[in-house]
């Protein structure tokens, strides 16, 4: 808290007048970021047509993302690792709120363009959305985005042609 106030140039006290705690602050700041997230996934959407067009686009954001100077991987999921130990600690609570709001996102796009069972797929996308983050934050290789969006794409048509099948 000495730093946080250090580099805001105002005091401890200060802080804790606005905040309760570490926690109230951490939990503050990360539904901020929340809010700036989706509100960039939101912005970055280019109008598409198909499934295929909507992966493409969103892998490629992602990719285009790891490639900044500061990239650190996930800052949601890498809270909720810190916090592992802290079940309920209030930035885990925000941490999924996000990412619920990612995946309904993600599901409501998909439902657009005719994909069937957009939750599950939804779901599925985001498995590997945090694999590449991961991936990419370990190997610093902005590629692990393109092997996750294949993998979506092959994903999102093997369903398609399944559920054709079926019918």
């Amino acid at each position: 808290m000495d730093e946080i106030a250090a580099c805001a140039g105002i005091t401890k006290r200060a802080i804790y007048q606005h905040f309760r705690s570490k926690d109230a602050l951490m939990a503050a700041t990360l539904a901020y970021s929340s809010e700036l997230a989706l509100k960039r996934l939101r912005q970055f959407h280019r109008p598409v047509t198909t499934g295929d067009e909507l992966i493409e686009s969103y892998f490629a954001q992602l990719r285009e993302w790891a490639k900044t100077p500061k990239y650190s991987g996930g800052g949601f999921t890498r809270a909720v690792v810190e916090l592992a130990d802290l079940r309920g600690h209030p930035a885990r609570a925000i941490a999924r709120k996000h990412k619920s709001a990612v995946e309904k996102w993600l599901a409501d796009e998909l439902a657009s363009t005719g994909i069937l069972s957009p939750g599950d797929r939804a779901r599925e996308v985001m498995l590997l959305t945090e694999g590449a983050m991961a991936l990419m934050l370990i190997h610093g290789d902005p590629g692990w985005a393109n092997l996750a969006a294949q993998a979506a794409k092959w994903l999102l048509q093997t369903r398609q042609a399944l559920a054709s099948h079926d019918s």
